[in-house]
C-alpha cells in the first residue's frame, strides 16, 4: 500500500509537471505581450579577470538579442514591435547545477527537476517574475578548459548559457543567448551535432540561393554560416544570423500550413 502511494504521489507530481509546462509553452509562443527574459551573470571559474567583466555588464550589453527578436519577428508580421525584453539581474553566486555527460533519459529527467528546483531556489532578481532565465556563466579567456555546451530547456524555460568574459565575445555570448531562448520556446536543432554543421535546408539561412553556397548568413538554430563544402564558420553576432521558416514555424510566428 505504502509503495502504491509513492507512485500515486509521483504520477501526480508528474501530472502538475506537464500540465505546467503545457501551460507555459501556450503562453510564451501566443506573442500577445513581450516575452521578459532575466540574464543571470555567473563568474563560472572565480578568476579575478572574469570577476571585473561580470561586475562591468551594463543591461544595454544585451540590446542586441532584443533587436535581433524585433528585426526577425518583423519578418513574419508578428504584430508585437518588441516581442523579447531582456533584463539584467545582480550577479549570482551559486553556480548552476552541471549536466550529466553521457546521460541516460532518467538522469536528464532528475538534472532537470533538479534544475528547475535551482533555479527556484536561487534567484537575485528583485522584480516581476520573469517568463524566461538565462544563466549565463562566464569564463577568463585566459582559461584553457573547453566550455560545457549550452543548453535550453522548454520545461522550466531555463536557458544555459556558457561563455567568456570578455566585450569582443559579447556578441557570440548573446548569440548562443538567443539559440537557447528558442529552445525555451520550442524550437529544435537544425545541426548535424557530429560536425556541427547546418544541415540543409532547415539550418540553412538560404536554402534556395543558387549557387547555394557560399551561405551569406547562419540560421539561428543551424548554427554556422556554410561558405563552402568543408567549411562552416560561426557567426560573431546576431548581425550575422536569421530566423528560418522551420524555427518560425515551431515558435508560432508562421502557419505551419
Amino acid at each position: 500500500m505504502f509503495r502504491q502511494l509513492r507512485i500515486l504521489i509521483l504520477l501526480g507530481v508528474l501530472l502538475v509537471v506537464s500540465l505546467n509546462a503545457m501551460f507555459s509553452k501556450i503562453r510564451t509562443t501566443d506573442w500577445d505581450a513581450p516575452l521578459w527574459v532575466i540574464v543571470y551573470p555567473v563568474n563560472a571559474d572565480g578568476r579575478a579577470d572574469t570577476q571585473r567583466y561580470v561586475e562591468m555588464l551594463k543591461e544595454s550589453d544585451f540590446d542586441d538579442i532584443e533587436n535581433f527578436f524585433s528585426k526577425e519577428s518583423k519578418r513574419y508580421q508578428v504584430a508585437l514591435n518588441n516581442p523579447v525584453q531582456v533584463m539584467l539581474a545582480p550577479q549570482l553566486e551559486s553556480q548552476p547545477p552541471e549536466p550529466p555527460k553521457n546521460s541516460s533519459i532518467l538522469d536528464s529527467v532528475l538534472w532537470s527537476l533538479h534544475m528547475r528546483y535551482w533555479s527556484w531556489q536561487q534567484d537575485s532578481w528583485d522584480g516581476p517574475d520573469p517568463d524566461i532565465k538565462i544563466y549565463m556563466s562566464l569564463y577568463s579567456p585566459d582559461n584553457q578548459q573547453s566550455l560545457r555546451h549550452s543548453l535550453g530547456l522548454q520545461k522550466g524555460l531555463i536557458g544555459l548559457v556558457n561563455g567568456y568574459a570578455e566585450k569582443e565575445y559579447q556578441g557570440q555570448n548573446n548569440l548562443i543567448a538567443a539559440h537557447e531562448l528558442l529552445h525555451t520556446l520550442g524550437a529544435s536543432d537544425k545541426y548535424d551535432p557530429a560536425t556541427s554543421w547546418p544541415i540543409w535546408p532547415n539550418g540553412y539561412a538560404e536554402p534556395t540561393k543558387e549557387p547555394l553556397l557560399p551561405q551569406t548568413y547562419a540560421e539561428i538554430m543551424g548554427g554556422r554560416v556554410q561558405v563552402s563544402p568543408s567549411t562552416a564558420l560561426v557567426p560573431p553576432s546576431l548581425d550575422h544570423v536569421v530566423v528560418g521558416p522551420a524555427t518560425a514555424i515551431e515558435v508560432n510566428w508562421l502557419s505551419g500550413e
